[in-house]
């Protein structure tokens, strides 16, 4: 692993680093067989007993015992009360069949059959070996003890367990909040992490969460699942990775979109970044290798999230001077004819809502934070506290850079924007010293970094990717009837590509090739036009 671009990785624990994966499904195969049979005595079901393949992979692995419970009560007709946590394993409640199973499950582990897979155990010590820290996220409230019983906790810098999930209010998979938090306690970016797992809800939630690079590993016969769930790549065991360069892989160059608009991308690695498997135990996620026309399939419903400057408008010296042009105009308004479109800007909302001034469209502005159309109004709730301090720190900004000939201090609601495009280079250190002087006091804001412009904004986690995936589930769009496309031009437009990335298509827009999570890139706005055009004209 290269630590110019991974900084850590985080790694689910059952079935990963540990053979507990078996274990588990003793315990509760255990459990729900002798409760089954007790339905049936009390003149219920007939007894069916609880398997791995219909049973513990659809409706209990990856998910937080509770979850787990339910989620296969409910597959066989079966409503229990929740109860409480602290129910003793013998009563009737979701969370007193929960505590029998791992009531059993301990037992198991104070026998002694705790074992690890040897070859994750190499791959966390190579890692480290590189510099990049680790971590370990799991739906288990065991995870601490059974490290320590595999004496092995030593290699791991944070735990994110079910224990820290109940006490945090974290959602369980497939939302990415574990991984998150895991991310968060190291002190680096999802972007620049790994999560490896072999659960179908693990692997949605490493794409859920934005992280640069999802590992499936296929303990279970189960790599096209795992493919499914939006892994990049699948491997039987973690030694399967031994030599290869999966960076390439990762952060590669977009193919050209209209250079393969009917045929698929070559599965080679030449210098210009494309893929090629060194080994037939690797399975990469064949989105990858998908035609760009198959994204715009009539057997789904397309939807449309754009970025605006630089994607519909070129980038300007002024961003008031941004104005759409009338053709472009016409052509957005007539795939919104055929297509749900949404924008997604680092505008303020009603400024591009203005600039575009299309009444269909559904506009999410300030990088998602405020969101409103097609029936829909979101203002993050917490990003409402901090209006006050934008505002303060908008007007120290101003005053004391606005001397400098050609800055521009956007005022926006939930952020604040420094535009350097028309400024001398030399002045640049100075406009840096005032930012980092902000932020070293503010601690609760971020500095994202664009197109000649550093910005401002709350340390919350949201950006454009999670924007994407609230207004999906707001529109009950899914990855499975709709084709996503998102298409933008700048840095921050990559946290949508890698939620997108083997679920829809990215497309960057750039005039020449660079390393991108986006699928593909055109060359220009020009092509934007002609994309659009392209697929209304199929659409007709």
């Amino acid at each position: 692993m290269n630590k110019e671009i991974f900084e850590g990785a985080i790694f689910d624990l059952d079935g990963v680093i540990t053979k507990t994966a078996k274990l588990h499904f003793q315990a509760w195969k255990s459990m729900f067989d002798g409760y089954l049979k007790l339905v049936e005595e009390r003149g219920g079901a007939k007894f069916k007993e609880f398997t791995h393949e219909q049973d513990y992979l659809p409706y209990v692995d990856g998910k937080p015992r509770y979850e787990g419970v339910k989620s296969f009560l409910s597959s066989r007709q079966i409503e229990l009360p929740f109860g409480e946590i602290s129910d003793l394993p013998d009563k009737e409640t979701v969370c007193g069949l929960g505590n029998k199973k791992n009531m059993e499950f301990v037992q198991y582990l104070q026998a002694g059959k705790t074992e690890v897979y040897p070859s994750t155990i190499n791959f966390v010590k190579r890692l480290k070996e590189k510099g990049l820290r680790i971590g370990v996220a799991s739906s288990s409230k065991n995870c601490s003890d059974i490290l320590s019983y595999a004496k092995i906790s030593d290699l791991f810098e944070t735990v994110v367990d079910g224990k820290v999930s109940a006490k945090l209010g974290l959602k369980g998979k497939p939302a990415g909040d574990i991984f998150l938090k895991a991310a968060r306690n190291m002190n680096i970016e999802p972007s620049r992490s790994i999560v490896v797992e072999d659960a179908t809800s693990g692997v949605a939630a490493g794409r859920n969460g934005g992280f640069g690079l999802v590992i499936g590993i296929a303990r279970k016969n189960n790599t096209k699942d795992l493919l499914k769930a939006g892994a990049d790549i699948v491997v039987s065991d973690m030694q399967d990775l031994d030599g290869m360069d999966i960076e390439k892989f990762l952060f590669k160059r977009p193919s050209y979109l209209f250079d393969f608009w009917d045929k698929s991308p070559d599965k080679v690695l030449t210098e210009k970044g494309e893929l090629k498997s060194p080994s037939d135990k690797v399975f990469f996620n064949p989105l990858f290798f998908k035609n760009a026309k198959t994204f715009f399939s009539k057997k789904k419903k397309t939807v449309f999230f754009l970025d605006y400057d630089g994607t519909l408008t070129p980038i300007v010296d002024k961003p008031s001077m941004a104005a759409l042009s009338p053709e472009m105009k016409e052509t957005l308004r007539a795939l919104n004819e055929k297509f749900q479109v949404a924008i997604v800007s680092g505008r303020a909302r009603e400024d591009v809502e203005n600039l575009v001034d299309i009444k269909k469209l559904l506009y999410a502005g300030n990088h998602g934070f405020d969101i409103k159309g097609q029936n829909l109004e979101l203002v993050m709730p917490k990003a409402k506290k901090f209006i006050p301090l934008i505002k303060k720190i908008t007007k120290e900004l101003d005053s004391k850079l606005s001397s400098i000939n050609g800055i521009i201090i956007e005022k926006k609601k939930f952020s604040a924007a420094v535009h350097y495009r028309m400024v001398n280079e030399e002045k640049l250190p100075l406009i840096r010293k005032e930012v980092d002087a902000i932020l070293s006091r503010e601690t609760s804001l971020r500095l994202m970094e664009g197109k000649k412009v550093f910005e401002l904004l709350p340390e919350i986690d949201w950006d454009k990717g999670k924007a994407l995936m609230w207004i999906m589930k707001a529109l009950k769009i899914s990855w499975r009837n709709h084709n996503v496309i998102y298409i933008g031009d700048d840095t921050t437009d990559e946290n949508a590509f890698r939620i997108l990335r083997t679920r829809g298509a990215g497309i960057l827009v750039s005039s020449t090739s660079k390393a991108s999570f986006a699928d593909f890139f055109v060359n220009s706005i020009d092509e934007v036009k002609k994309l659009f055009e392209t697929v209304i004209s199929a659409a007709e």
